[in-house]
């Protein structure tokens, strides 16, 4: 029998925000990650497949996933319509060769989108031979009391999506149990956001890896043994310390390949 491939290792673009996707590569390749899942947003390279093409071959990189703009903040880029988008994302994830798009659930304004979600998502799944792995999110807080944000909600557990995406710093924001979502979810958990939470803040912290109250290690111990079969991706901000970026990137990856049981080099270990 052969052994299980080592699950891989990847930087999320928006780890270096707010420098650019070409950054991403470059500290990515530097730094031996094993590839990059693509944050699309207003910077024109996260747009064109030439262009992450290009960065892909120039760095030796693969391109995991491509993250579509579902975001809040990214609300007009490519385009306004909601479906346009993820459409143009899966487009976009077919011409760089990334098995996975990973999107957020609608926002609660967005009834018109939200209403047959699950089976759009399905849909196109089975239409385009790609993974699209819906997030898990959280309630967002609005004079002192919990609003729902998102149809038909932030919790993916229940919902009837094939493929779910956990971020472990949205775990804390929603003061949910990482790990037995992570079980509860089972075969459907397609993708992984690493990253830390305090829950202390309502913030969506984004830490290394450690630095939270997270269960991060226990995480990725539990899908080391499971099949798993997506990406481990670090989703952590640097961006209020951008001096300390490399190294916090550099120990971001030391924990994931640490505590996935992958060789560390020997210089790096004392980071892990």
């Amino acid at each position: 029998m052969a052994d299980a491939r080592p699950v891989p290792v990847a930087l999320s673009t928006a780890s270096v925000y707010p420098a650019g996707t070409a950054a991403a590569f470059e500290y990515a390749a530097d730094l031996g990650y094993d590839g990059v899942e693509v944050m699309v947003w207003n910077d024109p390279i996260s747009q064109s497949a030439k262009a992450l093409n290009a960065l892909a071959e120039h760095h030796g990189l693969d391109i995991v996933s491509i993250h579509a703009p579902t975001l809040l903040l990214t609300q007009r880029v490519l385009g306004t319509d909601a479906w346009g988008k993820v459409d143009r994302s899966i487009e976009l994830a077919h011409a760089v060769g990334a098995p996975t798009v990973v999107l957020h659930p609608p926002f609660r304004w967005q009834k018109e989108y939200a209403r047959n979600f699950a089976d759009g998502v399905a849909a196109r799944e089975h239409d385009s031979d790609i993974v699209l792995a819906v997030e898990n999110m959280f309630p967002w807080a609005a004079r002192g009391q919990s609003v729902q944000a998102y149809l038909p909600h932030w919790d993916p557990v229940p919902q009837p999506y094939d493929h779910v995406t956990v971020d472990l710093s949205h775990t804390a924001t929603a003061r949910s149990d990482a790990l037995q979502m992570v079980r509860d979810l089972a075969e459907r958990l397609a993708h992984i956001h690493l990253a830390d939470g305090m829950l202390t803040t309502l913030k969506d912290d984004h830490l290394v890896p450690g630095r939270g109250t997270q269960p991060c290690a226990e995480v990725l111990d539990h899908i080391t043994g499971s099949g798993f079969a997506g990406a481990v991706v670090l989703e952590v901000g640097t961006r209020r310390r951008p001096k300390e970026r490399e190294l916090d990137l550099r120990e971001s990856l030391d924990f994931a390949r640490h505590h996935l049981g992958q060789a560390v080099p020997v210089t790096d270990v004392a980071s892990s």
